[in-house]
């Protein structure tokens, strides 16, 4: 069941057209970067900028931090939305209950089409910035190696593990919002009405942060560390975040499967 779900994602003209969208987002800023003086000069302005400006290996980090607030939760909110309520929404979701198919087993390999949509779309996103990076803004001296936004110098080892760890934990963000919108999915027909609810949750989330008001909210919303990953490049790491982030998206997951879990094994399906 798993591989024809993730067949089905893979073949899908939308799957390829949407990650090609969000792609050409970070890969228009880097030829912006490039061709105009927008960004900051070196040892100038914010340090992260100042550090993708001199050295474009680095630029993967830039485009997770702009498409990982908005152009990819929508992605998965739509994706996520359709898995179960598409079904129901075309009358398919009945006959493929018919087939000896258990709807735990059909929930996780939607939830799997669903992640593997992610973990392609953040892999092709930072290939994509790496080739542009170092064509457009260049790279260190690989015998001194990559300055950290810190200042200090990561070797080429240091540089592919801290990036390694920046994409799991974009994909684990991602999969916080692929369980709210699965859930989501199981409670209703609309594929549309399933994406939004998740889109007006993260709106909410992000709107929140920037009221004094919501203060006691704001460490238990879930874009609260979405960019932390940005704090695996300091030298040295500053591991709070990053594990604070981690365990709240664990949290969401976890509620948000499980009730998606017990809502559709016990959702009686007419459609």
């Amino acid at each position: 069941m798993i591989a024809v779900e993730l067949r089905k994602m893979l073949v899908s003209r939308r799957t390829w057209v949407t990650i090609l969208l969000i792609d050409a987002l970070p890969t228009l800023v880097a030829i912006l970067l490039a061709v105009t003086d927008l960004g900051p000069r070196p040892g100038t302005g914010p340090a992260f900028l100042s550090a993708v400006m001199t050295d474009g290996t680095l630029f993967p980090l830039a485009a997770l931090a702009i498409v990982l607030p908005l152009f990819l939760p929508i992605a998965v909110a739509l994706t996520a939305g359709d898995a179960i309520a598409g079904e129901g929404q075309a009358g398919t979701l009945r006959y493929v209950l018919v087939r000896p198919v258990g709807r735990t087993r059909l929930l996780v390999a939607k939830l799997a089409a669903v992640m593997a949509f992610v973990v392609v779309t953040v892999l092709v996103v930072a290939a994509t910035a790496y080739v542009v990076g170092i064509l457009l803004l260049g790279q260190e001296d690989l015998t001194t190696g990559t300055t950290s936004i810190s200042g200090s110098t990561m070797s080429s080892r240091e540089l592919v593990l801290r990036t390694l760890l920046a994409l799991a934990y974009a994909m684990l963000c991602m999969l916080g919002v692929a369980s709210i919108a699965l859930f989501l999915s199981t409670m209703t027909d609309s594929p549309l009405g399933a994406a939004m609810g998740s889109l007006a949750i993260l709106i909410a989330s992000t709107l929140l942060l920037t009221l004094e008001a919501a203060d006691p909210l704001k460490p238990y919303l879930l874009t609260r560390h979405w960019l932390a990953f940005v704090d695996l490049f300091r030298d040295p790491i500053l591991w709070r975040d990053v594990v604070r982030g981690s365990v709240l998206q664990l949290v969401y997951v976890v509620v948000f499967l499980a009730a998606g879990w017990a809502n559709f094994t016990t959702k009686d399906v007419t459609v």
